[in-house]
């Protein structure tokens, strides 16, 4: 038998009462219940379809681990299918794609390159007992006890925590652009439907500029669009969010002053207004909602490039300026496309600028102009940009998103780091950079990649590339903390770049003068030292191109790869469809055999 599921009621203020109140991730998926007993475990969604079959690995992880949770058997799990890019935000477009796939090896294929999890928020039956009477938090503590301490970390059931700071938890989902968070009464039950008051829904929206051209009196939808250069570019239609008087008025407007056409009535653009939505997806906006006629707005700032800008959700703390100054001349990109991108890559980007001394490149007429490096943090900036002192200079620490847009509206378009923490004389990680004469002669990075992975592989050490951004490949390898010197690992950098530049000595030299090199690849281990800089994950590049430094899979590396294939245009929705290879980047430093490594280089 099907349980009847609870549904949040939406609200346009959550409910900030801690001693009655806890809050939760709302996730962008499907929403499903697993029912898991001896015989069988099958995934069913809200509206009673059977999801099972769509997602094998979810069901295949259950009977895996099954052995752990036999004693709770059967087992009824409320949560939300979702194909997450981070812990915050689900990547519903690519979950969506999923949801259609009948044959079963393209789901397999599918599950493989990015599966998906099932993120348990409610435990509503155990051993067989329904516990839809229990009080909410004595079902949360249930089910962590079952999934957190039972269960490994890296499967595909997702324990939903909860939160006892809405502001925080807020500030996160804004960050990492979720779609939203649930307030849930502490002391409710589990209620069918929405006849209740206890689980309180608040929507992260978009809020975006739209002119209306058209209305469905059949259906009573609008269409809202934008301009595109000169040309009239529909975005989706709406109809929600109007009083019962201002949808009047608006479709009675269509109706007297709009020219008949087969579907509806069209007028031209002069009506504009503010539209909630989710995101974009495939150039629709997603389940639109009006804000706000703007009658007074000019048509003409309801522009593409504005729609992007708004749609990335910059902080309210920057006003971005001059966002349609061309800063790629080349390939016509703005100051607008550097926010956008800056914003929108900010959650992959920021973990690895937190708690360092940041060193920006500035362009603020755009990369073929003047520019300038700055390490020191400028007496004009913002009391939200975090910093310290050493010394008597003050330097930046980039550990926020404002503060990243706010460098990148003031034009920082590179952004450098050391290896190390600003506390501390060790290093975080090994790097070694790949230099070849120029993207010509690429492959020579390809190469020497290869058999840099295949030495570290030997040694047991999980590594990590990604493309400089300009012309080469740099390698990482993440360290544990304070587990090794700069003398530590320069002896190791040295061993390895020698050993690569031995075996093939017409193509690679650890030779730093450049007129001696003869046209081989550079492999810089002397560069990794203490407060020496490396480019950040991420980080676009001062290039004609507008190329960024974007981390890879190691299976990318091969001869298809080229360094201009990775721009601000393209990297945000890489990540967002095929996932982060940097992801488990931190969590691979705790596992890295360290103490053998140093037995070695000690010898």
């Amino acid at each position: 038998m099907n349980v009847d599921i609870m549904k949040p009621i939406a609200t346009a203020e959550i409910p900030k009462k801690p001693d009655e109140w806890m809050y939760e991730v709302k996730y962008d998926g499907f929403r499903g219940v697993l029912y898991w007993d001896k015989a069988s475990i099958r995934l069913i969604s809200k509206n009673g379809h059977d999801l099972t079959a769509n997602f094998p690995e979810i069901v295949t992880f259950c009977q895996e681990i099954e052995h752990s949770v036999e004693p709770h058997l059967p087992l009824v799990l409320d949560g939300e299918i979702a194909i997450l890019n981070n812990p915050y935000q689900a990547n519903f477009a690519v979950l969506q794609q999923r949801g259609r796939l009948k044959n079963t090896d393209s789901i397999n294929k599918a599950a493989e390159k990015r599966p998906a999890h099932f993120c348990v928020f409610d435990l509503l039956q155990q051993n067989g007992n329904s516990l839809q009477a229990t009080p909410y938090m004595e079902r949360k503590a249930m089910l962590e006890t079952l999934l957190v301490q039972t269960l490994p970390e890296t499967g595909r059931l997702r324990y939903v925590p909860t939160f006892s700071d809405a502001q925080h938890l807020w500030g996160k989902v804004f960050i990492y652009k979720g779609e939203g968070m649930i307030a849930k009464r502490k002391n409710s039950t589990y209620h069918a439907g929405k006849k209740h008051h206890d689980w309180m829904k608040l929507k992260n929206w978009r809020t975006i500029q739209g002119f209306i051209t058209f209305y469905d009196p059949k259906n009573n939808y609008f269409t809202i669009n934008v301009f595109e250069n000169e040309t009239i570019k529909p975005i989706g239609k709406c109809k929600h969010g109007l009083s019962d008087e201002e949808m009047g008025t608006l479709s009675q407007l269509f109706r007297t002053k709009g020219e008949k056409r087969e579907n509806g009535f069209y007028l031209p653009p002069a009506i504009c207004a503010s539209i909630h939505t989710l995101d974009l997806y495939k150039g629709e906006l997603r389940e639109p909602e009006f804000a706000q006629l703007v009658l007074k707005q000019d048509p003409q700032t309801c522009t593409k490039q504005q729609l992007q800008l708004d749609m990335a959700m910059l902080p309210s703390t920057v006003e971005a300026t001059n966002t349609d100054k061309v800063f790629w001349p080349e390939k016509g990109l703005t100051k607008g496309d550097l926010l956008t991108y800056i914003r929108e890559i900010a959650p992959y980007m920021l973990p690895f600028l937190e708690n360092r001394a940041l060193t920006v490149i500035r362009c603020p007429d755009g990369v073929t102009r003047e520019h300038f490096f700055q390490k020191h943090l400028p007496d004009y900036a913002p009391n939200f940009i975090n910093r310290f002192e050493r010394n008597g200079e003050t330097f930046i620490v980039c550990d926020r998103l404002d503060t990243l847009v706010w460098f990148a509206n003031h034009g920082a378009i590179e952004y450098h780091v050391p290896f190390q923490q600003i506390n501390s004389s060790m290093p975080n990680e090994i790097v070694f950079d790949l230099d070849p004469p120029s993207r010509n002669e690429f492959s020579l990075a390809i190469k020497a990649a290869t058999l840099i992975k295949q030495l570290l592989d030997d040694l047991g050490l999980t590594s990590f590339v990604k493309l400089s951004g300009n012309k080469g490949l740099q390698i990482y390898i993440p360290l544990p903390k304070e587990s090794m010197t700069y003398d530590d690992t320069a002896v190791f950098t040295q061993a390895i770049a020698w050993t690569v530049e031995n075996a093939h000595p017409t193509l690679f030299t650890t030779e730093r003068f450049k007129d001696k090199r003869n046209g081989r690849l550079y492999i810089d281990y002397v560069q990794h030292g203490k407060d020496k800089t490396i480019i950040a994950p991420y980080s676009p590049r001062k290039t004609n191109d507008a190329t960024v430094a974007a981390p890879l899979f190691w299976e990318e590396v091969n001869n298809k790869l080229r360094p201009e294939q990775f721009t601000i245009k393209n990297v945000v929705d890489r990540v967002q469809t095929d996932g982060c290879p940097f992801k488990k980047y931190r969590e691979a430093a705790n596992t890295q055999p360290i103490n053998a490594i140093l037995q070695l280089i000690k010898k």
